[in-house]
């Protein structure tokens, strides 16, 4: 076969890989977004107090910090990662299930955590299938789809199973979501063996097997990728948490904070489809750091000073850098470093305790600085993003 013929068939292979991982994204985060935002109001439904409903979500915080980077590394140990996929999205469903029935503390609270244990590598695990499938970031002549795309399909679909999923809340119950989330994840348990995978080469930056992961916790640009995104993506937590008390505390009605919302929203899935990686290719997963940072400093800093809704708007599409360009930016990184063998440990240490335990730590930390000095903890965040500056220099 020769090359121009090589190229066309590897062309048509990765235009059919890209139509499998956006129906696995798809099912997969709209999965997420029909149940999350509506989870706390079920658990009031069956029962639950807001002390005990505080309970059950912080334990499946905390169940996710254990159980992920465990199902990465069987992932990894056996060369498994749509097995154990699948096997996780399955586990999910039929957990999911189990909230029909129960109510009380105590069975929502063993549901929650056997659900959480589950979820806690599926995102990971979806990004190592993807990243293994898609186009290089070197310069080459290889064709593929962008990451970017895929996950970017993940962020709509979310929204999307959000707007549903509270459409059908109104017409059938808040029963609805479970049915709902246990059908998606189980879609996507049948999607994910079906995915594609092209061959990658071995990362140049690392030696050795990569099978052990005392290599991974001791390569450098593993740790500067995990502490940039803690840093950055932690700083988010006060703005999760008291954006909308923030400016409804200003005057501003849901609806307009709501748009608000929207519009960070839809700047996340603009830079993932169609911003990201022409401007990562032009400044590198270093500076698009840098610019996440910078970009957070600012963004925190308006917060903390103003609610002129003007300035309010004007601020919000900084979301798709400091969380989506930045997200590229380390998956970039990561898919050039670390062993193919440790992708999935990596992915999920990233995600679950990097990304996980500061976003956790921060959003507990967040109350009481929100309950103390106010608006003007939206300073702290942006010092976060501060002082990953020169860390995100030599990303």
């Amino acid at each position: 076969m020769d090359p121009r013929q090589r190229w066309v068939r590897m062309a048509l292979f990765s235009a059919a890989a890209l139509v499998w991982y956006l129906l696995l994204f798809a099912a997969l985060y709209a999965g997420f977004g029909v149940q999350s935002p509506y989870l706390p109001a079920f658990l009031q439904a069956h029962g639950l107090s807001p002390e005990a409903i505080g309970i059950v979500l912080a334990a499946g915080t905390a169940i996710r910090l254990a159980a992920g980077p465990m199902a990465g590394r069987l992932a990894d140990r056996f060369d498994a990662t749509k097995l154990v996929f699948a096997g996780c999205a399955a586990a999910a469903a039929l957990a999911a299930l189990g909230y029909l029935p129960a109510t009380g503390f105590w069975p929502l609270l063993a549901i929650g955590i056997i659900q959480a244990s589950a979820l806690a590598p599926l995102a990971p695990l979806s990004d190592t299938l993807a990243l293994a499938a898609a186009a290089p970031h070197e310069r080459t002549n290889r064709p593929g789809f962008d990451y970017g795309w895929v996950r970017g399909a993940g962020s709509a679909a979310f929204i999307l199973g959000s707007v549903v999923s509270g459409q059908a809340i109104d017409r059938f119950g808040l029963a609805v979501i479970v049915w709902l989330n246990a059908a998606l994840l189980a879609l996507a348990a049948l999607l994910a063996p079906r995915t594609p995978e092209l061959p990658r080469p071995e990362p140049r930056a690392v030696s050795g097997d990569g099978g052990s992961i005392g290599e991974l916790l001791r390569l450098r640009a593993f740790q500067r990728v995990v502490l940039v995104a803690a840093l950055i993506l932690g700083s988010h937590a006060l703005h999760d948490g008291f954006a909308m008390i923030r400016w409804q505390s200003a005057g501003i009605d849901a609806g307009t904070a709501g748009l608000l919302w929207s519009e960070s929203v839809a700047a996340e899935v603009l830079v993932f489809l169609l911003i990201g990686r022409p401007l990562l290719d032009r400044i590198g997963p270093g500076g698009a750091a840098v610019l996440a940072a910078a970009a957070g400093i600012l963004r925190w800093s308006v917060e903390a000073e103003s609610t002129w809704l003007p300035a309010v708007a004007l601020i919000q599409p900084l979301h798709g850098i400091t969380f989506a360009l930045l997200h590229l930016a380390c998956m970039q990184r990561l898919a050039e470093t670390v062993p193919p063998r440790l992708a999935a440990t990596a992915l999920t240490i990233y995600g679950t305790v990097g990304i996980g335990a500061a976003t956790a730590l921060l959003t507990l930390v967040s109350g009481s600085l929100y309950g103390a000095i106010g608006p003007a903890g939206f300073w702290v965040m942006a010092a976060l993003c501060a002082a990953a500056l020169p860390i995100a220099r030599r990303l």
